[in-house]
């Protein structure tokens, strides 16, 4: 059953990343998509199609990338409403990138990435200490306090930094929206062996992760080193949420939504939740994409608006449906 939702999901990628680069703000025919893909920019609509191609390979990337890394942050929080945005981790990253912008007078795609993993490793860090505070140590319940109290003071610091500077504000706006609009081969490039390590990184810790849904008691008696489990595993998502949001901005909802629709069709075993959660995103973020580029045209309606759209219900629905004492 899994391994068939696995060439599924396989295969709506492949149909979403077709209609990503067919579909768009300006119409182009099949001559022009084949004489786009090969490269050519003759005419504004090969020109137009050239341009979708690194942008739906970004698209599905990046949605990949933020699938697996929420569905780390919920298995080592034991948590189902964790995720980048509620625990603080893109607003660090965010804010990273302001005072670099607005301090340092930086430009450079490849200072982004370093820039925004450093902000999303000393977020985690710093909401793992907070929620191991006080009695009982580490909790569910303590992990997400700490990290929606930190994402709103984030939040609050990156306004303040940008409010008073107009030209940083216009120049980060659209990042902070979220899209894969600027996409280019490059900026791929560049992030890739951050998002490589960080995939690598979590599947590795997948038995591990199964091992700690029992409990760490539970998981240290099957003879898994618990903290390292924790370690591997959120440092592999620091990487793949710190990579995402640096090329691609904050966006949000995907790392929430995705593995927790994983998780309800085809149960909480990592070692098949990672990989379907990394197909199911790349598929969720290309659709959104393609979506927001056809419901607003001529104009484009950014990626990290259609997630949000799509996500707010569904995150509503999670917590109506989930008491407290299950965090």
């Amino acid at each position: 059953m899994r391994a068939v939702a696995l060439v599924a999901l396989a295969v709506a990628l492949v149909l979403v990343a077709a209609a990503s680069v067919a579909f768009g703000a300006r119409g182009v025919t099949w001559a022009d998509i084949v004489a786009g893909v090969s490269g050519s920019q003759e005419t504004l609509a090969e020109a137009a199609v050239s341009q979708r191609v690194p942008r739906t390979l970004l698209a599905a990337v990046v949605g990949a990338a933020l699938g697996v890394s929420g569905a780390l942050m919920q298995g080592v929080s034991r948590n189902p409403l964790a995720d980048p945005g509620i625990f603080g981790i893109n607003n660090g990253a965010a804010l990273f990138v302001v005072i670099g912008m607005t301090f340092f007078n930086m430009t450079d795609q490849y200072a982004f990435i370093w820039v925004a993993l450093a902000g999303a490793a000393v977020t985690a860090v710093f909401v793992y200490l907070v929620g191991s505070l006080g009695r009982g140590g580490t909790t569910p319940l303590k992990l997400a306090l700490a990290g929606a109290a930190t994402s709103i003071a984030l939040s609050s610091l990156v306004s303040a930094v940008i409010l008073p500077r107009v030209e940083v504000m216009d120049s980060f706006r659209f990042w902070q929206i979220g899209g894969v609009g600027g996409a280019a081969f490059d900026t791929i490039s560049r992030v890739a062996p951050f998002l490589l390590v960080g995939f690598v990184l979590a599947l590795v810790s997948a038995r591990g992760l199964n091992s700690l849904a029992l409990g760490d008691e539970m998981a240290r008696g099957l003879g898994v080193h618990v903290e390292r489990t924790r370690i591997i595993a959120g440092v592999g998502a620091v990487l793949l949420c710190g990579g995402a949001t640096a090329v691609a901005g904050p966006i949000a909802f995907i790392g929430l939504v995705v593995p927790h629709v994983c998780r309800m069709l085809f149960g909480p075993d990592h070692r098949w939740l990672l990989p379907l959660s990394a197909c199911t995103g790349a598929v969720l973020l290309t659709a959104s994409d393609v979506i927001g580029r056809i419901i607003a045209r001529p104009e484009e309606l950014e990626v990290g608006i259609v997630t949000a759209l799509v996500g707010a219900p569904f995150f509503i629905l999670i917590v109506r449906r989930m008491k407290v004492r299950a965090l």
